[in-house]
């Protein structure tokens, strides 16, 4: 007959007498296996680490009120796993040399040895990627999967674990917590879950339960990204009949402590589980009251685990995080948090209808709608910063005023965040010339909850702010019930919740289920919902070539910007570390009138004679040492690496060109010809056309010379290349070694190959594209870093701050030559706009002192990375100068095994933290910092911090 445990019958269940030197007599004694043993945390029993000499296991001694049956039962249900859930690692029991499975320890105690789960467990990943979250609840549910049709005497349990028991168990244990804040927050969310539940129990399948795979009992590996990978699950110590809801919620509770501010993380571990176990619409509607029930049980039990056996460290340390699991569950409605998994699940997401409301106002007219959105005219030049903004354009407008709902206000933002502020409106203000009275849109009652006056409907509430009412009470639809002249409106579904005005980008679609447009309270239209990111870049998708990428993954609809910062729509704000197009910062005001102005009063091609053309080219030119005193104007980077290249074959007469190995320089034929990065084309090397030369790429830290005396090396092989290329027409270089992560050239090489080059006949161009213009702060142009004067030099992105604009500086006598071409034209290169927005720039930079700026935060930006370099293995080095620096990740210091895996889900976790940042070099194994000039010290430390809490708790 089976023997069942009552967990109510008596609660001491303190983990059973076992030392280490019993442990190892019996394995010993029992198994044969010589071995040292080290005891691990458990909650209510005994469990050792086993390690011989050619092998590994794990001895559980199981609480003597446990009976035979029940601990057969998870031998059966180990075994049943291992044979039904392909790609699950779970343990074996081993059998004794009497081929039996269970030993006896300490007179009467049931021991069993088994088979160690190699692996990490996944609590030690402190951070969980969403697609690591998927992978679990995937794991979770082959394992219900596999269970389901286990039929073994032992299952039919009565556990503390059982999310059916938890009002009792909250009931019995809760006394024990000492707050009593919390333990009165505890019995109150663990009676409405609980009723929810209750509701819906007679439709949740019950059936065998591992109802513990969770961050503690799930076993990885690690993959290619560094990220943890869920590969197993041990501890069967709670197999038993229970709800699949509630073997689920078990899984979903351990993930909240992860990130506590994010409870939706949860939605992705769901979405994994019904992969793998498909959820019945009922048990999705009790998810969320689950999870809050399994928290509850675990902060309960865990207090009371450290009351009766307060030797117990795994129990007594795990109490603080079990509260974050439950804080985290209670901060999501369970009406919120069920909306966003029938959306992720593909279910119809339940709204309530607002058919034959009536309007709260009657005669209401002629309203302006504010416009406090990212893309907003009314919040240039950076007044969304200002505290203040709201209420000043309130103020300035003509009433009635009404505020949009759904819409992720720019006002609600903050910068240097690594958290995503509340932006998006849940509720509509409406500000009034003068008081008016308000109607009961439906029938209710009318309460004052604090602040707020709210009338409960049948099925949706109204909560209202700023209303002066006597009319508490009963109401029929349109009964007055106060009145007022600045007020909030706002329609809430989820009962026992006051709804939050704003919340998170990523809450928002989940909170508007329950919190409806109130537009059709006031007769008007104030929906500011935006299209979504991802519906916007399937439409970009649609006529755009593939080819043409894009960053990230899921990218952020990005529609703002200002100085080194990035909005999207939601009114997000990211730091921009990656854009040195924009060199002056986003939408500076002074470039902006001084386009528009040039706009206003002409825009045309370069053969018209204006002035703008001329102070410009002369302003550039004036920027770089004699020779190099003609200008050429050309729309981009690429085409003015194709005009240099042009220029020096036709002065020289000749083809062939000497690059640098892992070098980037445009996308046309001849630029591309020359570009030798197998990053931005993995055929690079191969498809080179004859003419073009690479010199081996001299970088000191990974190339073929290392070291401090890796220059000379590089020198000497760069100069015997050079002497190999017969009649050489030109050779091309970054003056700083920027595609490969911001390495300096090694000192004295490119007057070393300037002089070869020439000495040869040929022509030396400087391609100053990305380090040019003031970035490596200590000089304007990256090639007077090495002191040398080249022929040519190419410049174009930071001239133009994201305005299509590039030139060639050359020595005259090279730009004649070119008249042996016929004559040069570009259609756009060089308009009056073009060339005001190059004046604008470069007056920026001068009376901004942004090259200054550049070398000082640059600095500072450096010596941070240093330092944490120190504490992070995974940094290899740290290169650069001034804003152009580039962070090397490595997988092992002495190898320099490039971490390029890792690279690419460090950058997609750090878009998560508020930092926009993209990797880079042959490997993409390095961190490309190239932000706006006008970066600020702050935002440089915030940027560092976000980097180290990245490295510190995983991606």
């Amino acid at each position: 007959m089976t023997a069942t445990h009552d967990f109510f019958a008596d609660p001491e269940l303190a983990r059973p007498e076992v030392s280490v030197e019993q442990a190892q007599a019996l394995v010993l004694a029992e198994y044969g296996v010589a071995a040292d043993i080290v005891e691990l945390g458990s909650q209510q029993e005994r469990t050792f680490d086993v390690r011989s000499a050619d092998a590994r296991y794990v001895l559980k001694v199981a609480h003597p009120v446990f009976s035979d049956d029940e601990v057969t039962a998870q031998d059966a249900a180990m075994a049943h796993v291992a044979k039904r859930a392909s790609g699950v690692a779970v343990p074996r029991t081993v059998p004794r040399l009497t081929e039996e499975l269970v030993a006896t320890v300490a007179g009467t105690l049931r021991a069993r040895l088994l088979t160690f789960v190699p692996g990490f467990p996944l609590a030690e990943q402190d951070f969980l990627a969403p697609i690591v979250c998927e992978q679990l609840g995937a794991l979770a549910g082959s394992v219900t999967a596999a269970l389901a049709d286990l039929d073994v005497p032992g299952l039919d349990r009565v556990l503390q674990w059982d999310v059916r028991n938890a009002r009792r168990v909250c009931a019995l244990l809760a006394p024990h917590l000492p707050d009593d804040k919390r333990r009165s927050a505890l019995l109150a969310a663990v009676d409405n879950a609980c009723d929810r539940l209750d509701d819906l129990a007679p439709d949740l399948r019950v059936q065998p339960v591992h109802a513990d795979v969770t961050d503690d009992n799930v076993v990885c590996r690690r993959g290619a990204d560094g990220r943890a990978v869920p590969t197993g699950v041990i501890d069967f110590g709670d197999v038993g009949l229970g709800w699949v809801v509630g073997d689920l919620a078990a899984t979903c509770a351990s993930v909240l402590h992860h990130d506590p501010d994010r409870p939706l993380a949860v939605v992705d571990t769901v979405r994994g589980y019904a992969a793998r176990m498909p959820l019945t619409e009922p048990e999705v509607e009790a998810i969320w009251p689950a999870i809050v029930a399994r928290a509850a049980v675990l902060v309960v039990s865990g207090v009371h685990q450290g009351v009766i056996d307060p030797g117990n460290d795994y129990a007594v340390s795990a109490q603080e995080r079990e509260w974050q699991m439950l804080e985290a569950a209670m901060a999501l409605p369970a009406d919120v948090a069920t909306a966003a998994l029938r959306d992720a699940l593909g279910r119809p997401v339940h709204a309530v209808s607002l058919d034959g409301v009536l309007p709260v106002l009657q005669g209401l007219r002629d309203v302006t709608v504010l416009d406090l959105s990212t893309t907003s005219d009314l919040l240039h030049d950076g007044a969304w910063l200002d505290p203040r903004t709201e209420q000043t354009l309130i103020e300035a407008a003509s009433r009635p005023v009404a505020t949009r709902y759904g819409e992720g206000r720019l006002t609600r933002t903050a910068v240097n965040s690594s958290t995503a502020p509340a932006t998006v409106a849940l509720a509509v203000e409406l500000h009034l010339a003068e008081p008016a009275s308000l109607h009961a849109p439906f029938a209710g009652q009318l309460q004052a909850v604090g602040d707020a006056l709210v009338l409960v409907g049948a099925d949706v509430d109204l909560w209202l702010t700023g209303v002066d009412s006597a009319a508490i009470g009963e109401l029929t639809a349109g009964d007055v019930l106060g009145s007022a002249q600045d007020l909030t409106l706002q329609l809430c579904t989820a009962r026992g919740h006051r709804p939050p005005a704003f919340v998170r980008p990523d809450e928002a679609a989940a909170w508007q289920v329950v919190c409806p447009d109130p537009s059709v309270l006031l007769g008007l239209d104030l929906s500011g919902v935006e299209v979504a990111a991802a519906a916007v870049l399937a439409h970009r998708g649609q006529a755009l070539a593939g080819v043409q990428e894009h960053y990230y993954d899921a990218p952020p609809r990005i529609e703002r910007g200002w100085r080194h910062h990035l909005i999207d729509i939601n009114g997000r704000s990211y730091l921009d570390a990656v854009n040195n197009v924009a060199s002056i910062g986003h939408a500076h005001p002074r470039l902006t009138r001084a386009v528009a102005r040039q706009w206003d009063l002409l825009n045309t091609n370069s053969r018209f004679h204006y002035a703008a053309i001329a102070d410009f080219s002369a302003r550039l030119a004036d920027l770089l040492p004699d020779p190099l005193d003609t200008v050429l104007l050309v729309n981009s980077g690429s085409e003015a690496v194709d005009l240099a290249l042009r220029l020096a074959k036709t002065f020289t007469g000749r083809d062939n060109v000497l690059c640098i190995a892992e070098g980037y320089h445009g996308w046309t034929a001849a630029s591309d010809a020359v570009s030798t990065s197998v990053a931005d084309n993995p055929q690079a090397l191969s498809t080179r056309p004859g003419w073009v030369h690479p010199l081996p790429a001299p970088n000191p830290y990974r190339g073929q010379h290392r070291g401090p005396d890796a220059g000379p090396r590089y020198i000497a092989d760069a100069l015997e290349q050079v002497q190999a290329v017969a009649r050489p027409a030109a050779f091309l270089c970054e003056a700083f070694y920027g595609n490969a992560g911001g390495i300096p050239l090694p000192d004295g090489y490119l007057s070393a190959v300037y002089g070869a080059v020439r000495a040869a006949g040929g022509v030396c161009i400087a391609d100053e594209v990305q380090v040019g213009y003031g970035r490596l702060g200590s000089s304007f142009w990256g090639f007077q870093q090495q002191g040398v004067v080249p022929d040519i030099v190419t410049v174009a992105k930071a001239m133009g701050n994201g305005h299509p604009l590039g030139a060639v500086i050359v020595r005259r006598d090279i730009a004649d030559a070119f008249w042996d071409n016929g004559y040069f034209f570009s259609s756009a290169g060089g308009s009056p706009v073009s060339c005001t927005v190059g004046l604008t720039v470069l007056d920026v930079i001068e009376d901004e002192h942004l090259q200054h700026n550049a070398s000082q935060v640059g600095a500072h930006l450096r010596k941070r990375f240093e330092e944490l370099a120190e504490t992070a293995p995974l940094i290899g080095a740290v290169h650069g100068l001034g804003l152009y620096l580039g962070v090397e990740l490595v997988r092992d210091r002495q190898t320099l095994e490039p971490a390029t895996e890792e690279t690419a889900a460090i950058c997609e976790r750090l878009l998560q933290l508020g930092v926009v940042l993209q990797a880079t070099g042959d490997r993409l194994n390095v961190l490309k910092i190239k932000p706006p000039l006008c970066l600020t010290v702050d935002s440089a430390d915030f940027f560092v911090d976000a980097v180290a809490e990245v490295l510190q708790r995983g991606w």
